[in-house]
């Protein structure tokens, strides 16, 4: 068994994946502390529980959707434990058929992997193609956490952070959502 170990801050410098390097490098630049766990590949929020744990805070589901002519792309992040259901989001979204982006618009817009999307992941869209969405509900926890581009750590810091510094910083606004607990 693995015992997960909190961390003030970023690893040791060098020591990590590039992109999961840049995203300490950014946090630093925008002055967000951060705590920091670091574990075995995590490919679903279960995997998590242990993580969650040791940062005192729920991880969030990140999900990169896009629409059925894969020409408009979204970012949703919600509580990990919520259900999905895309009808929900895309009637507040304006917006039919969203499904799945494919690993390949993954890659290529935020930088990352299966499993590892992630708010900080936006910082690699360069020409702004992805659109941010929040559910709510998440907007009214006091800690935020997520993957630092890397399914192998995860990371959190006040909430409050995405609005002040990160957001400003990557020059991208949001929108939020309200998605159902339960379905009809």
């Amino acid at each position: 068994m693995h015992e997960s170990i909190l961390f003030e801050g970023r690893p040791e410098k060098g020591s990590r994946t590039n992109a999961e390097e840049r995203c300490y490098e950014f946090l630093e630049s925008v002055s967000v502390p951060f705590t920091r766990v670091d574990h075995y590949i995590a490919m679903t929020i279960e995997d998590l529980h242990d993580a969650e744990a040791v940062l005192g805070c729920a991880i969030a589901k990140n999900l990169f959707l896009t629409n059925r002519q894969q020409t408009d792309f979204y970012l949703l992040i919600m509580p990990g434990n919520k259900p999905f259901k895309t009808k929900y989001l895309s009637a507040q979204l304006g917006c039919s058929r969203l499904s799945f982006a494919s690993e390949e618009h993954l890659t290529s817009l935020l930088g990352v992997k299966s499993g590892s999307a992630t708010l900080l992941g936006l910082m690699n869209d360069k020409d702004k193609k992805v659109q941010l969405v929040f559910d709510k509900e998440l907007l009214q926890e006091p800690m935020f956490g997520c993957h630092p581009c890397m399914n192998t750590s995860s990371i959190a810091f006040k909430t409050s952070e995405i609005f002040e510094k990160i957001l400003p910083a990557l020059g991208i606004d949001y929108k939020a959502v309200e998605l159902p607990w339960e379905f009809e």
